[in-house]
């Protein structure tokens, strides 16, 4: 369509545009014409960008964290993985992202949110999780899933640290003021020991790689599931992923936002073409419509971890792929 100026428009004040702007503002509104292209992209315009958090650079701060830092007084000794672009609490579009350390024999104030929460354990032994009373054992791989307004604290036994990735839903709330957060009331919260291998909260690490590793080809990909096959949540959504040594995945480019870690191998993923190298323990995100695929070092079979937030997309019918 032709747009054209009027006899009028071309008549009108020199100045009538900044009154225009200043009664549009003093009445709180704003002229959707200087923000069409804004708010109506023709693509998807993540404010996001591609980062890669580096475990080595991050853990001595943790450490660090571990030393001065007293449970009680930070609840969570967690340092958050922000974008670069954005503020706390986003490490991507709609997703949060931190590392969690806990020292021995320490046991974290027991407490529930409506967040839904994702827990993949990178490094350390005799680590749990009291979810609802029931105490869970963490092995490095596993992930574990905190369900919304579940009472939970963690804690470590033993010598060394307990080091996890977080992941959570936290970045939605801050459209939507709808999130709630609760204390529980006494500093011990009550627990029973039980199986965790028989607890629908906790995948390990051990039968996911079996899955990835019967799967033929060079690259293979497996969501972590509920019994009935449905994504761990109505918001965040799982996955693993294997990549034979010196070989590629396929190219992807979609609506959904992701955050991977890297937990064995090293390589690269070229996004939007440009490459981002990263070896074992670190993590880096892909925003939203940033066209990407990985690549694993020709001496290393890379495994990966990846949450995500296409559960939500799906839900509202928002998900797309550049093939669709």
């Amino acid at each position: 369509m032709t747009s054209f100026k009027t006899d009028q428009h071309a008549n009108a004040p020199a100045d009538a545009s900044q009154k225009l702007f200043k009664l549009a503002s003093e009445a709180h509104t704003k002229p959707l014409w200087t923000e069409m292209a804004k708010i109506n992209p023709r693509v998807p315009n993540s404010s996001c960008v591609p980062v890669v958090w580096q475990y080595e650079q991050i853990k001595p701060v943790l450490l660090l964290a571990g030393q001065v830092v007293p449970p009680e007084e930070a609840e969570r000794r967690t340092l958050m993985l922000i974008n670069p672009t954005r503020e706390p609490p986003f490490a991507n579009d709609t997703l949060a992202a931190g590392l969690q350390i806990v020292m021995p024999n320490e046991v974290t104030v027991a407490h529930r949110h409506t967040a839904f929460a994702m827990r993949f354990i990178i490094e350390g032994e005799g680590g749990f999780t009291t979810m609802e009373g029931k105490r869970l054992r963490m092995q490095r791989g596993d992930l574990v899933l905190t369900p919304p307004w579940h009472w939970h604290d963690q804690g470590k036994d033993g010598s060394g640290a307990m080091v996890w990735l977080d992941g959570l839903d936290v970045p939605n709330y801050t459209l939507m003021p709808v999130h709630f957060v609760e204390h529980y009331p006494s500093p011990a919260y009550p627990y029973e020991e039980v199986d965790s291998k028989s607890s629908p909260l906790v995948f390990p690490w051990v039968a996911m790689q079996t899955k990835l590793d019967e799967n033929e080809g060079d690259w293979s990909s497996e969501d972590y599931t509920k019994s009935d096959g449905t994504s761990v949540s109505r918001t965040l959504g799982g996955a693993a992923e294997r990549l034979n040594a010196g070989c590629t995945s396929p190219v992807i480019r979609e609506t959904a936002s992701s955050i991977y870690h890297v937990f064995s191998g090293g390589g690269y993923t070229e996004i939007n073409g440009q490459r981002f190298r990263w070896k074992q323990g670190d993590t880096f995100c892909i925003p939203a419509w940033n066209k990407y695929h990985h690549a694993a070092d020709i001496d290393s079979r890379v495994y990966l971890y990846r949450f995500h937030n296409k559960p939500m997309l799906e839900a509202l019918g928002y998900y797309r792929t550049e093939a669709n």
